[in-house]
C-alpha cells in the first residue's frame, strides 16, 4: 500500500499484515509461579511466559473481556530462533501461531490459538530473556500495538548530500486495529526528500480499520534538517 507526498518526493509504505503460520510457539502450563520457580524454568532452558486477553490491560472493569489466561513456559532455543528469523524490531508487530500441550515433547494438544507478543523482560546486566507476555490475536480481535517505522533510501537522499541530516522522531507508531489488519511494519521512503521535507503521522496511509492512537496526528515522525553551524564567525567588512 502505497502513498506519495509532498510532490512525490517522499514514499510511505505499509507491509502486509501477516501471521508466520511457519513459526508455530511450542509451550507447556505452568501450575505453579514465583522467583523460585521461574528460575528453575530458566536454569532448564525454558522461558516463564503468559497469555491473555488484551481487555485484561482495560483500566475499567466493565471493559475487560474474558480472561482467557494461560500461565506458560517455552522453550529458550525456540524463541531466540524465532526473534533471529523475524528480527526482533518486528517480534512484537508480528502474530504466531501458539499450540500449549500437556507437557514437553507431549503430543497431547491442550489449546491452540493466534498470539501477538507485547513485550519482553530482559536482565538488564546480561540481557538474557527472562520472561514473555502475550495476548490472544485470533482474527477479528481488537488490539492495540506499537507497529516499527523503517527509514529507507538514506543512501540516496538528496536533503542529505545537500549537507542536511535525518532526525527520526517516532520509530513506532500505536494503533488499534483488528488482529489481521497488523502491519508487521511501516517503511518510509525518503529517497527523494529534500532539506526541510518532513513526515507525519497523518501521512501514513493504513488499512480503514486501524486507528492512530494519537492526540496530534500532524507530529512529524521524521525530516530532513538543515545543517546550521553554531555560534559561526561574524562576518569582516
Amino acid at each position: 500500500m502505497l502513498r506519495l507526498w509532498r510532490g512525490l518526493k517522499t514514499v510511505v509504505q505499509t507491509s502486509p499484515a501477516n501471521t508466520h503460520h511457519y513459526h508455530t510457539i511450542q509451550a507447556i502450563p505452568r501450575e505453579c509461579t514465583g522467583s523460585r520457580i521461574s528460575s528453575r524454568d530458566r536454569a532448564q532452558g525454558r522461558i516463564p511466559a503468559v497469555v491473555f486477553s488484551q481487555g485484561l490491560l482495560e483500566k475499567n472493569p466493565s471493559n475487560r473481556s474474558p480472561s482467557r489466561k494461560q500461565i506458560l513456559t517455552t522453550e529458550r532455543k525456540q524463541i531466540r530462533s524465532i526473534i533471529k528469523s523475524v528480527q526482533l524490531p518486528f517480534f512484537c508487530s508480528t502474530r504466531f501461531q501458539l499450540q500449549i500441550r500437556a507437557g514437553s515433547g507431549s503430543s497431547v494438544l491442550l489449546e491452540s490459538g493466534t498470539v501477538l507478543p507485547i513485550k519482553i523482560h530482559r536482565d538488564e546486566e546480561s540481557g538474557k530473556i527472562l520472561n514473555l507476555v502475550f495476548v490472544w490475536a485470533d482474527e477479528g480481535t481488537e488490539l492495540k500495538v506499537d507497529v516499527p517505522v523503517v527509514f529507507k533510501g538514506l543512501e540516496d537522499c538528496p536533503g542529505l548530500k545537500k549537507g542536511g541530516y535525518f532526525k527520526m522522531i517516532r520509530s513506532s507508531l500505536k494503533f488499534q486495529c483488528p488482529a489481521e489488519h497488523i502491519p508487521q511494519k511501516i517503511e518510509v521512503d525518503v529517497s527523494k526528500s529534500d532539506i526541510d521535507d518532513r513526515v507525519l503521522m497523518h501521512d501514513i496511509e493504513v488499512h480503514p480499520s486501524m486507528k492512530l492512537l494519537s492526540k496530534n496526528e500532524s507530529m512529524p515522525i521524521c525530516k530532513i534538517a538543515p545543517t546550521y553551524i553554531e555560534n559561526p564567525e561574524p562576518i569582516k567588512v
